[in-house]
């Protein structure tokens, strides 16, 4: 019995007192230029007031760097009319216009000028339907006890049509974001829904409960888009043994100077519906 006690408290002590040294060997990457150029017209308002935004990337575990990019020349132009919209230098890495004139299914390029290298890239600005309908219910998710919210409207009929939602409760850090298009039910009223779920790993209730304040954006979004997001998205999510292996996904802008050395980022241009719903 002796014997077997100094064993055990003996492997107790080796077990507190060895500690593994892990060293991570993250993979170094090319500094590049971060374009973020969501041009989101908000049905209902002018449209005019638009944002570019310019920032170098890091390397992983680098959060004390200053990223933001300063003295670009940005400017987007429509490419029927051949107008084109200056985005004036903040000095924060911000490019904005006042001016910007949003015409729907219209082409339009973007243009980034930095460091003596020439980026482009070009976008359709895509029109999106009507919110027909907001509630909740508690019949449709996965866990028919706890409540979901649904957002109705009516698909165009005869064309294709792809979405980005954007949910984000209120009191959350990050929003959530979905995709869909209209393979299979174009030309239909379609009811979206969104659901919360218990986090099992700890325990952390995060589903919807009344009170709750859900803002909700409904994009209008081209294929290509389309594409991009669902990547980003599957990626985002994709935890476990199962799930792909992140790769590095490349948006539409393109370096017209050096192709090799191209912008992580992607211009885009969409129509948005933006609602707000309570939880009763």
């Amino acid at each position: 019995m002796r014997n077997y006690i100094k064993i055990t408290v003996l492997l107790l002590v080796l077990s507190i007192s060895c500690t593994d040294v892990v060293d991570v060997d993250v993979q170094e990457a090319p500094t590049r230029l971060v374009i973020q150029a969501s041009l989101d017209w908000e049905k209902g308002t002018m449209g005019n007031e638009q944002m570019v935004k310019l920032r170098t990337s890091t390397e992983f575990f680098d959060t004390t760097s200053n990223t933001e990019v300063t003295g670009a020349s940005v400017s987007v132009t429509n490419d029927t009319s051949g107008e084109e919209f200056i985005f004036t230098d903040q000095n924060n890495g911000e490019y904005i216009t006042t001016e910007f004139v949003p015409v729907l299914n219209q082409s339009y390029t973007l243009e980034v000028v930095h460091n003596g290298e020439t980026y482009s890239a070009q976008e359709t600005l895509m029109p999106v339907t009507e919110i027909t309908d907001l509630y909740q219910d508690r019949e449709d998710g996965f866990d028919n006890e706890e409540l979901e919210l649904h957002v109705e409207f009516t698909d165009p009929v005869d064309e294709e049509n792809f979405y980005l939602f954007k949910f984000q409760r209120q009191g959350d850090l990050l929003p959530e974001f979905e995709v869909g298009y209209d393979e299979f039910v174009n030309g239909n009223e379609i009811d979206w829904w969104y659901e919360q779920e218990e986090d099992e790993d700890t325990d952390k209730i995060e589903v919807l409960v009344p009170g709750d304040v859900v803002a909700i954006e409904m994009y209008g979004i081209s294929e290509a888009y389309y594409d991009y997001m669902d990547i980003l998205i599957d990626q985002i999510g994709g935890v476990g043994i199962f799930s792909a292996t992140p790769v590095s996904v490349k948006g539409n802008c393109v370096n017209l100077t050096t192709p090799d050395n191209y912008a992580h980022g992607y211009f885009r241009l969409t129509e948005v519906n933006k609602a707000s719903y309570t939880f009763e």
